[in-house]
């Protein structure tokens, strides 16, 4: 079965929603209610967005999820140093994004380098896409690279990929299948994407293509309910 991961974004000591990447849809500060949810999931993913963003951090709280849950983490992690700090605070992984473009190119060495660093069984590398082409620096900047380009040429040097569909992110639509499935085509380590999954349906979807779902607003809105906490997989989901 896929896997489905809850996703927890921070921003300003909250939990938080973003539409786009851009407009606050949705703020939560009740954080035992979401670790109790989210507490028997496999895998839970934890981005601070004002560490990604350049505008602060929220590492206490990056810290008590850590500790308290299996996650994957990102968000200014820019160094093998800084990833060995989330690691120590009881990250599983640590997600890089940003840091693994340099001017406008693929960062081989870097890759490399962090992966000699941690070891690339503890490495994510995000690839966020507007409009067909890589998005870096919080989403707001749009370079010439394609995600299939960002694949070929990281592939050796990590574990899993981290796909976001910006174009429909937080806009429970429904993620497109024809680009992520050119990237399951492009990589044999595990594929992760986001960006607007909101329903069984899709996830049944992802699973026969073999790729793991992210789900964030459909959740904290209602739309999608968690039922038992067994598995962590998608029969522990509802449509409402």
């Amino acid at each position: 079965m896929a896997m489905l991961i809850p996703s927890i974004d921070l921003m300003g000591g909250k939990i938080v929603q973003l539409v786009q990447g851009e407009r606050k849809a949705l703020e939560f500060d009740d954080f035992e209610k979401w670790i109790e949810r989210f507490s028997s999931f496999p895998l839970v993913q934890l981005i601070d967005l004002d560490a990604a963003l350049g505008t602060g951090h929220n590492r206490d709280l990056v810290r008590e999820f850590a500790r308290r849950l299996p996650c994957q983490v990102g968000g200014g992690v820019r160094s093998v140093q800084s990833a060995e700090q989330v690691l120590s605070m009881g990250a599983r992984r640590v997600i890089f994004g940003s840091s693994l473009i340099r001017n406008g190119r693929p960062d081989i060495v870097f890759a490399e380098e962090v992966a000699r660093g941690v070891g690339p069984e503890k490495l994510v590398f995000a690839i966020d896409s507007k409009h067909g082409r890589v998005a870096i620096r919080g989403w707001r900047e749009l370079t010439a690279l394609t995600p299939v380009e960002m694949i070929a040429a990281l592939d050796p040097w990590c574990s899993a990929f981290l796909y976001t569909h910006i174009d429909t992110e937080g806009l429970m639509q429904g993620i497109p299948l024809d680009p992520v499935s050119q990237l399951r085509a492009s990589t044999k380590k595990q594929l992760i994407v986001a960006g607007g999954i909101a329903s069984l349906e899709q996830i049944d979807q992802l699973d026969a293509l073999r790729i793991d779902a992210v789900v964030g607003m459909a959740i904290y809105t209602g739309r999608v309910k968690l039922r038992s906490a067994a598995s962590g997989c998608d029969p522990d989901l509802a449509n409402e």
